[in-house]
């Protein structure tokens, strides 16, 4: 009877040690603005959750957490980074700095919050893979401030290690079947195209697929993306 049951609780360890077999999926934080909330069009339909429905399509296990903020700054972004890096993250995409330019922030102090929002990263996740996102800025703000404001991002990458996407809405902005009423904010149309630009990024760093799965001339859903405008509504200044 002593033997049945040293036996018993042997066993019981063995199977409490063993592997379950399940893993925990890949946090991926998105830290913007309103671009990454979706503004005008709801979180729902913006480009984080475009990629979260992908992966969850193609078997790659990851899950997205959009900490994105109307109106952000890379001042406010500074000031609220700890309390979002709450939890380890695989990847931290840094998507902030164009509200900085529409207000005309001075460059060096853009850069200078950009750099200590990603000390902070690397303090708190320090295994996290990196992603920087940089937008274009409009020409009327004159060609020496949009140029040094484009040149922070792929300095700031190339000082972190960091992955670079070095515009956001490359071939959405500028487009009126892609974007809101605004000319600042994508549409459901724009979204979907911006997700695809992000998703390249990522599927390396998280993902077996190949690099190729999504085709350009398909969302993330694997439908032609039609250009069809979203309904428009009212809209606020900023990103």
């Amino acid at each position: 009877m002593m033997q049945s049951r040293l036996l018993g609780w042997l066993l019981g360890l063995v199977l409490l040690a063993a592997p379950t077999g399940a893993t925990e999926p890949a946090v991926v934080l998105f830290f913007g603005d309103s671009l990454t909330a979706g503004y005008g069009v709801g979180k729902e339909d913006g480009f984080p959750a475009r990629v979260q429905a992908h992966a969850d399509s193609v078997g790659c296990a990851l899950r997205v957490v959009n900490a994105g903020l109307a109106g952000e700054t890379t001042a406010g972004g500074l000031r609220r980074v700890d309390w979002i890096l709450q939890e380890p993250v695989a990847v931290f995409v840094l998507e902030l700095g164009g509200n900085d330019g529409l207000r005309g922030v001075p460059l060096a102090e853009t850069e200078r919050n950009l750099r200590g929002i990603i000390d902070r990263v690397r303090e708190k996740s320090q295994q996290a893979q990196l992603v920087i996102v940089g937008v274009r800025l409009p020409p009327n703000l004159g060609a020496e401030y949009t140029e040094g404001f484009a040149a922070i991002f792929p300095r700031l990458a190339n000082a972190s290690h960091a992955v670079l996407i070095a515009d956001l809405l490359q071939g959405v902005a500028g487009d009126r079947a892609l974007m809101r009423a605004d000319g600042i904010h994508p549409n459901v149309a724009g979204h979907r195209l911006v997700a695809q630009t992000v998703w390249r990024q990522l599927e390396p760093l998280l993902c077996a697929a190949p690099a190729d799965s999504t085709g350009p001339a398909q969302d993330l859903e694997g439908r032609h993306t039609g250009h069809t405008t979203a309904a428009e509504e009212p809209d606020e200044d900023g990103q």
